[in-house]
């Protein structure tokens, strides 16, 4: 399994930290209502990740890379041009191309 330890206060491009990943077996919702596996509170440039049990290793893997991004491109004063219109379906294909291209985030050590 990913080891979310090893991302607790990892500090990211653009001045943000990982603060906190956290696991529930509740059901979580986006913004709108619609199910979701992860939510990100952003506080200041801190990310606090709430991730739900379960998910297969790519997909925990592409969660993180689709959190990250999409909090980081949100919570930056000035985004890159290239994410300035995402929507959802843009960062899950983005966070798809990222688990291809990177690879899973490290495991357990």
């Amino acid at each position: 399994m990913i080891n979310p330890v090893l991302f607790t206060n990892l500090r990211l491009r653009g001045g943000f930290t990982i603060a906190e990943i956290q696991f529930t077996r509740e059901p979580i919702s986006d913004a709108l209502g619609r199910e979701a596996a992860a939510q990100t509170r952003i506080m200041g440039a801190q990310f606090r990740l709430l991730i739900q049990s379960g998910l297969s290793e790519d997909e925990l893997s592409i969660t993180l890379y689709h959190e990250i991004l999409e909090a980081a491109s949100l919570a930056s004063l000035s985004p890159p041009t290239s994410v300035v219109h995402f929507n959802e379906g843009d960062f899950e294909q983005a966070a798809r191309s990222m688990h291809e291209t990177l690879g899973r985030p490290p495991k357990k050590t």
